[in-house]
């Protein structure tokens, strides 16, 4: 596994130059984390998730992988509901939409409709079809889904959540599937 990473230029800077392997060519992937302070490359998802959980690579089950990303998911989850619930819609919401918004993530939300003016955070491993809980509906941008049923779920639904952002080079051939993926 092979992640570049390198500390983003200021907005005022020109961003730094893509590095090139050793045969000169691209890396496939870039992300911008960690509010935009640092840029990672790489060829495949799970080497960008390295820049994201550093012990990712010497995990060796499918299981431990999987873990790992869902404990990603749930840091994020957190980190987003906390945000989300410090703008002043927090006082447009009902008693029972607040409590959802302020209660401990060590259960998931059980909601059948969120429609708050304050996004609901949640991690799709808990919900239908994957978990046992229903999965809720919203108007679009009512509910924020963190997917860490594989490393491309993940990588992708952070991005469109607006953790990361990745840039895919769509010059290149996609790479070959890695044998856990998806586990």
């Amino acid at each position: 596994m092979t992640v570049i990473r390198a500390r983003n230029a200021s907005a005022a800077a020109e961003p730094p130059a893509p590095p090139k392997k050793d045969d000169q060519s691209l890396y496939r992937f870039e992300m911008l984390y960690d509010g935009a302070t640092w840029r990672a490359w790489a060829d495949t998802p799970s080497e960008l998730l390295e820049a994201l959980i550093p012990e990712y690579p010497a995990l060796e089950t499918p299981r431990d992988r999987a873990a790992a990303r869902i404990r990603l998911a749930l840091r994020t989850q957190v980190r987003m509901q906390a945000s989300l619930a410090m703008a002043p819609e927090l006082e447009e919401c009902t008693a029972e939409q607040r409590g959802v918004l302020l209660s401990s993530r060590e259960t998931p939300p059980a909601v059948r409709q969120w429609d708050a003016p304050v996004p609901l955070v949640l991690v799709a491993t808990f919900y239908r079809p994957e978990g046992r809980l229903p999965r809720p509906e919203g108007p679009e941008g009512s509910l924020v889904w963190i997917d860490p049923g594989d490393d491309w779920s993940l990588l992708l639904t952070l991005h469109q959540a607006g953790v990361i952002q990745v840039n895919v080079r769509t010059d290149m051939a996609p790479p070959a599937p890695e044998p856990d993926e998806g586990n």
